[in-house]
């Protein structure tokens, strides 16, 4: 699974999956797609960084633990970018200690949800970042067919 989104539920939230571990990646995917998101996924945080330029998500969940460029670098680049700044990005990360989500929450991620957990949890924090976010009146990515 990478940014190959099912064009049924083109005006459903898209949701960015970043995870290096590729099991952990596809279930948060499957998922999230199985309860009506578009999702694409990346596997480090270069990826992620690409991906969020071309598809634009809605919410981003960012693993802090990546190859190369971490999630934490990836997520302050981010925040940086007007284009990009306003895109909820949710930590995921398996350091449960309060310094940890203090952090993630200084480069500028919305939530930390701590590994492991149960998917349900991940797409009520998704939800929840959704319903925060200010109303984009902007068209929902598109797909590759689309822009061709």
């Amino acid at each position: 699974m990478t940014a190959d989104m099912t064009s049924d539920k083109s005006d459903a939230p898209l949701v960015l999956v970043v995870d290096d571990v590729d099991h952990g990646r596809e279930i948060f995917a499957e998922y999230l797609e199985f309860r009506g998101f578009r999702v694409a996924t990346a596997a480090d945080g270069l990826e992620a960084i690409e991906k969020t330029y071309e598809l634009l998500p809605d919410v981003i969940l960012m693993d802090l633990s990546l190859p190369g460029i971490d999630g934490w670098e990836a997520t302050r680049r981010l925040k940086q970018d007007p284009v990009t700044m306003d895109i909820p990005i949710i930590a995921l990360t398996a350091h449960a200690l309060a310094s940890a989500h203090d952090k993630a929450r200084a480069v500028g991620c919305n939530a930390v949800v701590t590994k492991p957990c149960l998917p349900k949890d991940l797409e009520q924090e998704v939800r929840r970042q959704l319903a925060a976010r200010p109303d984009r009146s902007a068209a929902p990515a598109k797909s590759a067919e689309e822009t061709a």
